[in-house]
C-alpha cells in the first residue's frame, strides 16, 4: 500500500476540478457525493498506509528530478513515515467526516458545489503538505493551504464580518510565511539542501554554526505561529469563526492550525540542537496556552470559545515540543483533532437546532430536546478536560510530564492552570447550552442525520483514542522507531502528576457546576471585584486594539506619506522633466515655420555669435 500513497493527495484534487468546472450542472446532493467519495477515497488508502507502517514496514520515499541548480538537484516527491502517516489517516478521516456533515449543514446555501469544490482543494493541499518530502515542496502546499483557508473563510463573501476575518487571515498568516521562508533559503544555503534527511545530517555533523542553526529553528517556529494561531499571531483564528462551522471544524480544529504543530515536529531534530529554539517554543506554547484559556473563560459565542480552546490547545502541543517531547506533541495533536473536531460538529448542530443562534446566553435546556447532541457534546468536553479514562487525559499528562522531567517547573505549573481553566470554561459552555431552561426565541428545530452519525464516529476515539500509549507506551515507541528521538520521558514520572492534573481539572469542572447548575457562586460575585479584569478578559486583552494603533495605524500614516511622495514629488519630478522637454519642443516646433526670412535671421545671429567667439577667443586666449 506504501508504494501507492502518491494517490492519497489526487483524489480530492480530480473532485476540486470536477466541481469547480461542473458547478453549474451539480446539485448539491451530487456535489457531496463526489466530494466524499474523494475524500473515503483518500481515507481508504491512507487507512492502508498506516496499517503497512504499524506492521513494521520501512519508510516510503517516491521521488523524481524537479528542479536543477547547477549541481544541486530539488526533487519533488512523497514520504511516508509514522508521523505523516500518522498525520494522513486524521487529516482524511476528518475530512470524510466533515464532508458527510456539509450535506445537512450547508443544504440550501446555493453555492454548496463551489463549498465542496474548496473542501475538496483545501484537502489535496493538506495531504499534500504531510506526504511533502523536502521543505520546498512543503512550502509550496503550506501556501495554498493559506490560500484554501482565506476561500473558505468568505465564503459567505455577502458577510462584511467574513469578509474582514478572511484578509485578517491571509495578512496575519503571512507574516509567519515570511519566517519559513527565511528559515528555507537559509537552510538551502548552508547545507546545499532541501531535503530534510541532508539537512539534520549537515547539523548534527556539525557542519552548520549553532548560531545559524538557532536562527533556522525560531524562523520554522515563526512560520509555525502564524498557521498555529500561537501568540502574537493568534489574532485570526477566533475571528474564523465567521466561516461555516463544518471549515471551522475541518481547518481551525484539526487540520490546518495543527499544520504548524505537525512542521515543528517534522524538523524536530533541528531544535533539538538548539536549546535556545526548545526555550522558545516552550515559552511561547505555553504562555499560549494559559492566556487563551484565560480568555475562553468570559466568551459567549458558542465558536468563539471554541476557538480560544484551539489556540489554547495548540500552545499545549508546542510546550510538548518546546520541552523535548517529541511523542507527546504528537499524541496530544492526533487526540485533540479527534475531540476538537467533535466540539465544533456539536455546536454547529446546536446552532442548525437553534435556527444560527451562537450566543450561549440565549440557549439552555438543549438536553431535553437533544439528547443525543448532549451526550455527543459532553464526550468531546470531557475528552478536552482530561478527565479520565477519555483520550485528552492521557495525552494531557503526557504533556505535563515532559515539561516536568524536562526540567521546567514553571511550565509545568502553567500547563496545571491552564487544565483548570479549560476544564472550567467547557463545562460552563455545557451546562448553559444543555441544562437549565431554554432562554432563546421561537422553537428547537431538528437536525439533519447526515450531521448526526459523523459525530458518533468521532466520538469513538475521542473516548478511545487514548488507549494507544496505555498500559504500554506503543504509540510513542513506534513514533520515534528509528528516528533517534526519546520515545518516554527520561526517569520515572511521579504518580502524582496524573492525580494533581485530574484535580486540576475536576475542580474546574466543580466551579463551573457551582456557577451555572447550583448557581451557590453566582459569576457576577466573582466579577464585581474585579471588573477591570472581567473587561481585560472581554476584551481579549486588547491585542486587536493595540494592534490597530501601533501597527495598522502607523502603516496606514506610511502608506498614506509614501502616496503623497509618490504623487507629488516623484511625479511632479517626472511632470517637471516632461515639461522641459515639451516648451523646448514648441519653441523649435515655433521655429520652423516655413518662413525663409526667419531662417536667414536665425542663420545671421548664429554666424554672428559664432565670430564674436572666436574673436573673443583670440583676444583673451
Amino acid at each position: 500500500m506504501l508504494e501507492n500513497a502518491w494517490t492519497i493527495p489526487l483524489f480530492p484534487l480530480v473532485a476540486f476540478f470536477l466541481l469547480l468546472f461542473g458547478r453549474k450542472s451539480w446539485g448539491e446532493k451530487a456535489a457531496a457525493w463526489v466530494g466524499s467519495l474523494a475524500a473515503f477515497a483518500s481515507l481508504a488508502v491512507s487507512a492502508g498506509v498506516l496499517a503497512e507502517r504499524l506492521s513494521g514496514a520501512e519508510n516510503s520515499l517516491l521521488s523524481f528530478s524537479w528542479l536543477t541548480l547547477g549541481e544541486t538537484v530539488i526533487r519533488f516527491g512523497i514520504e511516508v513515515d509514522p508521523l505523516n502517516a500518522l498525520m494522513l489517516l486524521i487529516v482524511s478521516l476528518i475530512s470524510f467526516l466533515v464532508h458527510v456533515y456539509s450535506y445537512g449543514y450547508m443544504k440550501g446555501d446555493g453555492r454548496v458545489p463551489v463549498f465542496y469544490a474548496y473542501l475538496s482543494l483545501f484537502t489535496f493541499s493538506m495531504l499534500g503538505l504531510v506526504v511533502s518530502a523536502n521543505l520546498l515542496q512543503l512550502y509550496i502546499f503550506w501556501e495554498l493551504v493559506g490560500v484554501c483557508s482565506f476561500l473558505l473563510i468568505g465564503f459567505w463573501y455577502f458577510k462584511p464580518e467574513a469578509k474582514q476575518a478572511a484578509k485578517k487571515a491571509f495578512v496575519v498568516t503571512r507574516i509567519g510565511d515570511i519566517g519559513l521562508f527565511l528559515a528555507l533559503l537559509l537552510a538551502f544555503w548552508y547545507t546545499g539542501s532541501l531535503e530534510l534527511g541532508p539537512i539534520f545530517a549537515a547539523v548534527e555533523a556539525g557542519q552548520v554554526p549553532a548560531e545559524m542553526v538557532t536562527l533556522i529553528a525560531v524562523l520554522i517556529f515563526v512560520g509555525a505561529i502564524g498557521k498555529s494561531g500561537q501568540f502574537p499571531l493568534h489574532t485570526w483564528l477566533p475571528d474564523a469563526m465567521e466561516g461555516p462551522t463544518p471549515v471551522s471544524a475541518l481547518i481551525h480544529a484539526a487540520t490546518m492550525v495543527a499544520a504548524g504543530v505537525y512542521l515543528v515536529a517534522r524538523t524536530f531534530p533541528l531544535f533539538e540542537a538548539s536549546p535556545v529554539a526548545l526555550d522558545t517554543v516552550a515559552y511561547v506554547g505555553a504562555f499560549t496556552a494559559i492566556f487563551a484559556a484565560s480568555i475562553g473563560l468570559v466568551q459567549n459565542d458558542i465558536k468563539r470559545v471554541l476557538a480560544y480552546s484551539t489556540v489554547s490547545q495548540l500552545g499545549y502541543m508546542m510546550l510538548a515540543l518546546g520541552s523535548a517531547g517529541y511523542a507527546a506533541g504528537a499524541f496530544h495533536l492526533m487526540t485533540h483533532a479527534f475531540f476538537k473536531a467533535l466540539l465544533f460538529l456539536a455546536a454547529g448542530a446546536v446552532i442548525v437546532a437553534l435556527h444560527h443562534q451562537q450566543d450561549i446566553r440565549k440557549m439552555g435546556g438543549l438536553w431535553s430536546t437533544h439528547p443525543g447532541i448532549g451526550w455527543l457534546f459532553l464526550i468531546g468536553c470531557l475528552a478536552i478536560s482530561g478527565i479520565p479514562p477519555f483520550s485528552g487525559f492521557f495525552s494531557k499528562d503526557e504533556v505535563l510530564a515532559s515539561a516536568w522531567m524536562d526540567g521546567r517547573p514553571g511550565v509545568f505549573a502553567v500547563g496545571v492552570v491552564a487544565a483548570f481553566f479549560t476544564a472550567f470554561y467547557m463545562f460552563r459552555l455545557f451546562f448553559l447550552v444543555f441544562t437549565g431552561s431554554f432562554r432563546g426565541e421561537g422553537n428547537r428545530g431538528s437536525v439533519p442525520k447526515s450531521m448526526l452519525w459523523p459525530m458518533g464516529i468521532l466520538a469513538v476515539p475521542a473516548v478511545a483514542a487514548g488507549f494507544v500509549e496505555y498500559p504500554t507506551p506503543f504509540f510513542s515507541r513506534w513514533l520515534t522507531e528509528g528516528t533517534g528521538l526519546a520515545a518516554e520521558a527520561g526517569g520515572t514520572v511521579p504518580l502524582w502528576l496524573p492525580v494533581l492534573a485530574t484535580l486540576a481539572s475536576l475542580a474546574g469542572v466543580a466551579l463551573a457546576w457551582a456557577m451555572y447548575v447550583k448557581r451557590v457562586l453566582p459569576a457576577d460575585d466573582l466579577t464585581k471585584p474585579i471588573p477591570w479584569g472581567y473587561r481585560l478578559l472581554k476584551n481579549k486583552y486588547f491585542i486587536d486594539e493595540i494592534y490597530a494603533k501601533g501597527v495598522v495605524l502607523p502603516y496606514r500614516w506610511l502608506g498614506a506619506f509614501l502616496r503623497g511622495f509618490d504623487r507629488f514629488v516623484v511625479s511632479g519630478l517626472v511632470r517637471f522633466s516632461a515639461g522641459i522637454f515639451r516648451t523646448v519642443g514648441r519653441i523649435g516646433s515655433a521655429i520652423q515655420n516655413g518662413q525663409a526670412q526667419t531662417y536667414a535671421l536665425v542663420s545671421l545671429v548664429g554666424l554672428v555669435l559664432l565670430i564674436i567667439g572666436l574673436t573673443a577667443g583670440r583676444l583673451f586666449g
